[in-house]
């Protein structure tokens, strides 16, 4: 009877509203074998992720359990669910249903066999993938990023675009998944201010200093998405001269000298199309502008990218607004920001595994700062 009543699932009235499909918990401990750590897909600020294979249906699935020391609580949850509960596009990660028992939070998600597009980009790969691979996925997530910002009935505003967001399919399609950020507001309103979360390196300038997230932000995330995908290297690197130590200043600088094929990432061994690494390159650093209104929307994104539109011969330093600020405003712009706690902070140290904080009081200035010293 203890046990019963240890398992029984309570359903209060604001989860009958929530869609897609509610799954009862005992069906999905059954289909991650008890939530073993050899179906651990991979872990983050909010949980882990789980293979899991459905009983009736036999079908493999990604189940996401938020962990009871998470901060991510009712509302980030229902967040997600709504957000992401009714998006339907071939570039998203599906969400199939949900359930809640307790203090237990689980989503079921599409299975995405070959993981998260960061493993294949950073340090030694397993496998090194192709120019043509690469831009399919760009490509993918663009058109996926374009219906979050226009082609739903609101506006999604996904706040957490990186490489390890972007997942594969069985055939190496882009799907940008993980929406536990995302925020929503109708077409032609003002987004409010809300705490500002994200990971260290994506963000954009003006949120620190606004509060606001709006789709420009996410495209500055996606610029950063694009250098990372062209040149195999993270957002920050701890083993680059300090001038370089931010991806798009490295990319900038080589773009001034006249050497920018030099950032294309050598794992490819020169097996690419020069024109369009040229572009995507571009592409990138107009994103990465620290000024707002210097940055294309996404639907101007996803025209270049089908080269419907040229783009600009002449580029901005992507620090400028005004003046050229270079790497010390990129860091002063961190400095008083008010970054929430369960923000994920990924820094390399010496070349070793991601040190992630969920909970960090040291500032993103000084972060950044440590990581140029410890080279």
């Amino acid at each position: 009877m203890i046990r019963k009543i240890k398992n029984a699932e309570v359903i209060e009235s604001w989860e009958l509203d929530i869609v897609p499909h509610r799954y009862k918990y005992q069906e999905l401990k059954q289909a991650t074998r008890g939530f073993k750590d050899s179906e651990l897909l991979g872990f983050g600020g909010f949980g882990r992720v789980y293979k899991g294979t459905l009983p009736n249906s036999k079908t493999q699935v990604a189940v996401k359990r938020i962990s009871h020391e998470s901060k991510q609580g009712v509302r980030e949850f229902v967040s997600e669910i709504s957000s992401i509960g009714r998006l339907r596009h071939r570039n998203l990660v599906q969400l199939l249903g949900w359930c809640r028992r307790g203090a237990d939070f689980l989503l079921v998600y599409d299975f995405m066999p070959n993981g998260s597009l960061d493993k294949f980009l950073f340090d030694e790969p397993n496998r090194v993938l192709s120019w043509q691979q690469r831009l399919k996925i760009i490509k993918g997530v663009a058109s996926g990023l374009l219906y979050l910002h226009e082609g739903y009935e609101q506006i999604v505003i996904h706040r957490d675009i990186k490489a390890s967001n972007v997942l594969l399919d069985g055939e190496m399609n882009g799907r940008l998944g993980d929406f536990g950020l995302a925020k929503l507001y109708d077409h032609g309103s003002n987004p409010g201010t809300t705490r500002v979360v994200g990971t260290l390196g994506y963000l954009a300038p003006e949120l620190p200093r606004t509060g606001r997230a709006t789709t420009c932000s996410d495209v500055f995330a996606f610029g950063t998405l694009l250098l990372e995908v062209a040149c195999g290297r993270r957002p920050i690197e701890s083993k680059a001269r300090p001038e370089d130590l931010v991806l798009v200043d490295y990319v900038w600088n080589k773009w001034k000298e006249g050497s920018i094929l030099e950032v294309v990432d050598q794992k490819m061994k020169g097996d690419f199309d020069e024109n369009e690494v040229v572009m995507i390159l571009k592409l990138g650093i107009i994103c990465s502008s620290n000024e707002q209104s210097a940055r294309p929307s996404m639907r101007q994104v996803v025209s270049y990218l089908e080269g419907e539109v040229e783009i600009p011969e002449v580029l901005r330093a992507p620090g400028a607004c005004g003046d050229e600020g270079g790497f010390e405003d990129y860091l002063h712009s961190y400095a008083s920001s008010s970054f929430e706690k369960t923000s994920s902070y990924t820094v390399m140290t010496n070349g070793d595994v991601d040190k992630s904080f969920a909970s960090i009081s040291t500032s993103p200035l000084t972060l950044l700062r440590s990581v140029g010293e410890a080279r």
